[in-house]
């Protein structure tokens, strides 16, 4: 049994079939062959790429294949399923704000949001989303999507962060849900001098040895082009592991199999 990672898809569905078959945990027809492997999707399947819908759709099919071989497929949440949501749910309805006009629906558009993945959403694909987590620990490692330290105003612990998110979700607060979508975009906090402290606090919160997060593509923090990407950053004095290659850019799908240590 072996656990793997992915990072954001961005509704590059094909892209993500094939890395998937690279590592032998779907065949040629995208149905699972991983056994009793453990694959987590740490978020942003929609927005910026051509098929969100199907993204999501290959991962819900994978996911109850993986259950009745002994395996398991689990995905949480990302700031751009938030932003689908709060658009399906909320449309262009003003957000009271101090800072200009908000709304989901100009944040959408303006991030990349696709016509054809709210015309194809379907009361499951909504239900099936609402109710993904928004943090997970696996073995030692604390898997997130955003590399913020936002998840710590939502609770103090894994349970009631994503119970809160949940009771936000399934609830009608149009400030609330922004505010879930405002903080799911901040980024860059195990970065620079104050890193590897950021990285020990939510550790020392929410568990495990090692962040593995999506959200920053690896390129902007090294400074390369996306198609220079060859492997998952690690870094914040080995506290924090990036896996967004970027895909929606000409990166990789990265597909990380745990725990990950580089190569001499």
């Amino acid at each position: 049994m072996s656990v793997y990672v992915v990072g954001d898809v961005h509704g590059h569905r094909d892209a993500l079939a094939d890395a998937l078959r690279a590592e032998g945990l779907v065949d040629g027809d995208g149905a699972w062959t991983g056994a009793e492997d453990r694959l987590w999707f740490l978020g942003d399947f929609t927005d910026r790429g051509p098929d969100g819908v199907g993204v999501i759709d290959l991962v819900r099919g994978l996911q109850e294949q993986a259950a009745d071989a002994g395996g398991q497929v689990e995905m949480l949440l990302g700031n751009h399923e938030i932003l689908l949501l709060g658009m399906y749910h909320f449309g262009d309805r003003p957000v009271p704000s101090g800072f200009g006009p908000r709304s989901f629906a100009r944040s959408w558009e303006i991030n990349g949001g696709l016509l054809s993945d709210q015309d194809r959403l379907t009361p499951e694909h909504i239900e099936w989303l609402t109710e993904r987590p928004l943090v997970a620990l696996d073995e030692d490692h604390l898997l997130l999507h955003s590399d913020t330290l936002e998840y710590l105003d939502w609770g103090e612990d894994l349970d009631t962060i994503n119970a809160t998110a949940h009771d936000i979700l399934t609830g009608s607060n149009l400030e609330s849900w922004w505010d879930v979508w405002r903080r799911m975009t901040t980024r860059y906090a195990f970065r620079g001098p104050a890193g590897e402290e950021n990285a020990d606090r939510l550790l020392a919160a929410l568990g495990g040895s090692r962040i593995v997060h999506g959200h920053s593509v690896i390129a902007d923090q090294l400074g390369i082009h996306p198609s220079q990407i060859e492997g998952p950053y690690l870094y914040a004095g080995g506290k924090a592991l990036g896996i967004d290659g970027g895909l929606f850019v000409g990166g990789p799908c990265l597909v990380v199999k745990l725990p990950f240590e580089p190569e001499d």
